[in-house]
Order: structure tokens, then C-alpha cells, then sequence
């Protein structure tokens, strides 16, 4: 599979560190706009596995590689031993 690519740079991303945790959340209520605009109108929802790539002309960080099903999801018992353990969130559906 071919690295993701910069356009800015015309430089391939590289690789900054492999099996991060991702936190997927959801809306508390609809609506709530993505992004970093207005987290507190989201919650937990699932946490992923996925790779952190860097552009290492513009330091710009891609997140991707994600697993095929979620690591554990916020209904299942095992949910909050991983919290901890998350690198980045999204806010978004």
C-alpha cells in the first residue's frame, strides 16, 4: 500500500507512530457541528486502532490505517480501561 502523499510538500507522509487509539464520539443531540467547534455537545461512542503519519516538510498529521471493527465500543465493559489510552478524537459522524 503506497504512503499518503502531501500536496503541499510533494513529499510522502511518514510514518510517526503505529497502533494509536482513536476516539470515536457521537452526538449528545442532533445537531451538534463537527469538529472542535463545540465538543462538549459530544460523547464517547468507539475507540479505534489506527497510525499517525507526519509530513515532515509541513509537520501536518494524517491519521489513518484503522482496523476493520473498533477496538471496543461504549456499551461493552472493557470501554473505559482504554480511555486512557486514546491519542486523538474526532467529533464527527
Amino acid at each position: 500500500m503506497p504512503k499518503p502523499i502531501c500536496p503541499s510538500c510533494h513529499r510522502f507522509f511518514r510514518p510517526a507512530r503505529t497502533g494509536i487509539f482513536v476516539l470515536e464520539q457521537m452526538p449528545r443531540r442532533s445537531p451538534a457541528p463537527p469538529g472542535a467547534v463545540a465538543p462538549l455537545l459530544w460523547q464517547p461512542y468507539k475507540i479505534w486502532q489506527a497510525d499517525l503519519f507526519v509530513c515532515e516538510g509541513c509537520r501536518r498529521e494524517l491519521v489513518t490505517g484503522f482496523g476493520k471493527l473498533p477496538v471496543t465500543e461504549h456499551f461493552r465493559p472493557d470501554f473505559a480501561y482504554f480511555l486512557p489510552l486514546v491519542s486523538v478524537t474526532v467529533n464527527d459522524c
